[in-house]
C-alpha cells in the first residue's frame, strides 16, 4: 500500500526535518510541500494526498482553517478526504485537532520514534478507509446485485430477527408529560448525566430512562450502541471516518451531520452488523 504524504509547514528547518524523517518510511511517497494554509489548498486539489502532515499556526491560513476547508471540499466532491496529523510547538491545540478527527498530533522538535508511532495509525486508518470503499464498491456492482437476485438474497434476511414484531409507537416519560415517539424518527440517544436525550429528526427529547432501557425498547430496530454513551440509528449513518487509535467516527445524515463516537471494541463487530444489515 503505497502512502502519499503532505507536509504544510512554514518554517524551513521543521519542514526540512520532517520530509527526513518522513522519506525513511519506505512505503511514503512525499509530494511537494506547503508553507502557508493557502498554498497548501492549492496543493492539495492538485496532488490528493493520503495524509497531510499540518502545522497548526501558520501565516495567510492557519494549520485548523485550512483542516476544516479541506474537508469540506471533500464533502461537495464527494470524496474522501485526507488524514491529518497536526504538528505544533504548543500542546494547546490538541483539542481543536481531534476535533477534525486528527489520527496523531506531533510536538516539535519531532521525535523519529513518534513519528513511525504516527504512521503506524496512518497505514491502520487508510487500511479501514480502503476497506470500506471496496466493500461499498462491490456491493453496488451490476454483478454483485444480479448474483443477490439470482440467488433470491435482494432482500437478505434482518439481522434483527423480531422486525416483524416491532410496535409502530414509543412511549417514553418526558419531564411531566408522556411523549409519543415512531422509532424511525429517532437519530441517535445519548446519555446526558441521569437522563438520555433522544434526537429525532425534529426535537431532542430528555426521558427518564437509562440508556440501557432505552435499548431494550428498541431490540427489534436498527439501533447499535456504539460507545457506552451512544445509541445510534443505523438508518441514518451516512459516513464512517476513522479516529484515533482504532476507533472512529460515524458522520449521521441528520441537519446537523452530527458525529458520534465509536470506540475500538465496537469498531468490528458495527461493520459485521452492517455487512447484514
Amino acid at each position: 500500500m503505497s502512502i502519499k504524504a503532505m507536509i504544510a509547514e512554514d518554517e524551513h528547518l521543521a519542514r526540512e526535518e520532517l520530509a527526513y524523517l518522513i522519506r525513511q518510511e519506505e512505503d511514503v511517497e512525499l509530494c511537494p510541500s506547503a508553507e502557508d494554509g493557502q498554498q497548501l489548498l492549492q496543493l492539495y486539489r492538485r496532488y490528493r494526498p493520503d495524509v497531510i502532515f499540518l502545522d497548526i499556526e501558520m501565516p495567510k491560513r492557519s494549520g485548523i482553517d485550512a483542516a476544516r476547508r479541506i474537508r469540506e471540499d471533500s464533502r461537495v466532491s464527494d470524496g474522501t478526504p485526507p488524514l491529518f496529523v497536526f504538528t505544533t510547538a504548543y500542546d494547546e491545540y490538541a483539542v481543536q485537532a481531534f476535533d477534525l478527527e486528527a489520527v496523531d498530533y506531533l510536538l516539535k522538535p519531532f521525535d523519529p520514534e513518534r513519528l513511525h508511532e504516527a504512521m503506524a495509525r496512518v497505514r491502520k486508518a487508510l487500511q479501514l478507509s480502503r476497506a470500506m470503499s471496496d466493500r461499498d464498491r462491490a456491493e453496488t456492482s451490476p454483478k454483485k446485485k444480479s448474483d443477490r437476485l439470482r440467488n433470491g438474497k435482494e432482500n437478505p434476511p434482518s439481522p434483527f430477527p423480531d422486525s416483524k414484531l416491532r410496535s409502530s409507537k414509543l412511549l417514553v416519560e418526558d419531564g411531566e408529560k408522556v411523549v409519543v415517539l415512531d422509532p424511525a424518527t429517532i437519530c441517535y440517544a445519548v446519555r446526558v448525566n441521569r437522563r438520555v436525550a433522544i434526537h429525532t429528526e425534529k426535537e431532542v427529547i430528555y426521558a427518564k430512562i437509562t440508556l440501557q432501557e432505552l435499548e431494550e425498547m428498541l431490540r427489534n430496530y436498527p439501533f447499535y450502541r456504539s460507545h457506552r454513551s451512544y445509541l445510534v440509528n443505523l438508518d441514518y449513518i451516512k459516513e464512517i471516518v476513522p479516529w484515533f487509535n482504532g476507533a472512529c467516527n460515524l458522520i449521521l445524515k441528520n441537519k446537523e451531520d452530527t458525529k458520534i463516537p465509536v470506540s475500538r471494541s465496537a469498531v468490528k463487530p458495527l461493520f459485521e452488523l452492517l455487512r447484514q444489515y
